[in-house]
């Protein structure tokens, strides 16, 4: 567990524009979190937070994407980890009536320690639980979020108006079909 990272999937691009596996081309290129790396991060996390009282929760440097709120330690203080969802590639830890939404940017990552070490300079976040589990947010280019939503997170306008998930019975060939029929886009940007 120490240390496990649970980021983005880094590849480079060597010559022909092609993306290869970052141990054949060093140095690594940081790329967007896609949705499979965001779904790989819940899965990897879930398991050690879920069920977990936060005990502590220490902002280092709250200038991300837009600012962690000032009172967030105090919001989720003693709260538990009800469930830890994904829609689209926001990560939603739900803590009784609010949720922590969490997007990683194009270079966050979040680690899992039982023993953690020092920290490095854009760890920006640690949450620590009440079996010693730290979960630490490191994000070198600070376009990620952490943001704590009271109410249904559905509704928060950062999610709201997003489409089904691939994976949903809602989003079917009528659904792509009536998506799509008006868009003169490219299909990579359409999707």
């Amino acid at each position: 567990v120490d240390g496990r990272l649970y980021p983005a999937a880094q590849q480079t691009t060597g010559r022909t524009g092609l993306a290869r596996p970052a141990t054949f081309d060093p140095p690594l290129k940081p790329r967007m979190p896609e949705l499979p790396e965001v779904e790989t991060t819940r899965r990897g996390i879930a398991p050690h937070v879920v069920g977990r009282r936060i005990v502590q929760l220490t902002v280092y440097d709250p200038r991300l994407r837009w600012p962690v709120p000032p009172d967030l330690g105090t919001l989720l203080t003693g709260r538990t980890i009800d469930e830890l969802t994904r829609r689209s590639k926001y990560l939603l830890f739900r803590a009784g009536s609010g949720t922590l939404l969490v997007h990683l940017g194009m270079t966050g990552s979040l680690r899992v320690f039982q023993s953690p070490p020092p920290r490095r300079t854009h760890d920006h976040v640690d949450v620590v639980f009440d079996d010693g589990t730290l979960l630490r947010y490191h994000d070198p280019r600070r376009f990620g979020a952490m943001l704590w939503v009271t109410g249904p997170a559905a509704l928060h306008p950062l999610l709201a108006r997003l489409g089904p998930e691939p994976f949903d019975a809602a989003f079917d060939a009528d659904y792509f079909f009536r998506a799509t029929r008006s868009r003169s886009a490219a299909i990579k940007l359409a999707l």
